[in-house]
This record gives structure tokens, C-alpha cells and sequence, in this order.
């Protein structure tokens, strides 16, 4: 069980079930740093969040973009095309 940061009046125990792994993992960081499983996870999340708020962001200015015209999508063997064709010509430089 997570407890949630002291202090907030609204605060209230969060419950989290991780897999085995995770579990695992949590268990020997907190044994091998002194530190608790809820310390990590409470330092994780707002990193977390916001890699997770910034990629949502980006996304929907994509859609956004997409939707609206600025942008033209393409394929995606196409796009792979584009990139197999750079990747080649940059190795035939650098040769």
C-alpha cells in the first residue's frame, strides 16, 4: 500500500498492485538504499507524469495538425522507405 504525502487533509492510502517483477525490483532497490517502496514510487510519479502529459500533448497536436491540413500523412512502409533511403545514402558518404 502507498500512503500519500502527509499533510494534505484530503489525503488517503492508495493501493497499487505491481507485477511479480516490479515487485521484485521495488523490494531490493528499497532493502539495498534504505529507502521505503513508497519513497520510490512517490519520486517516480511526477517524472512519470509529465513524460506521460508531454507525449498526450504532442500527440494531440499531431492529430491536430493532421486533421487541419498542415501536415500531409504518409504511409508507414513509405516512411520506412524515406529513412531506408537516408540511412543508405549517409553510410555512402561516410564510406
Amino acid at each position: 500500500m502507498l500512503d500519500t504525502v502527509s499533510g494534505d487533509s484530503y489525503a488517503r492510502d492508495m493501493e497499487v498492485q505491481f507485477s511479480p517483477e516490479i515487485q521484485a525490483r521495488l523490494e531490493r532497490l528499497a532493502s539495498e538504499s534504505g529507502r521505503t517502496k513508497d519513497q520510490f514510487v512517490q519520486d517516480a510519479m511526477p517524472g512519470y507524469l509529465d513524460e506521460l502529459e508531454q507525449t498526450r500533448e504532442m500527440l494531440d497536436s499531431r492529430y491536430d495538425d493532421i486533421k487541419s491540413g498542415r501536415v500531409q500523412a504518409i504511409d508507414g512502409e513509405e516512411a520506412f522507405a524515406r529513412l531506408r533511403e537516408k540511412s543508405k545514402a549517409w553510410r555512402n558518404r561516410q564510406a
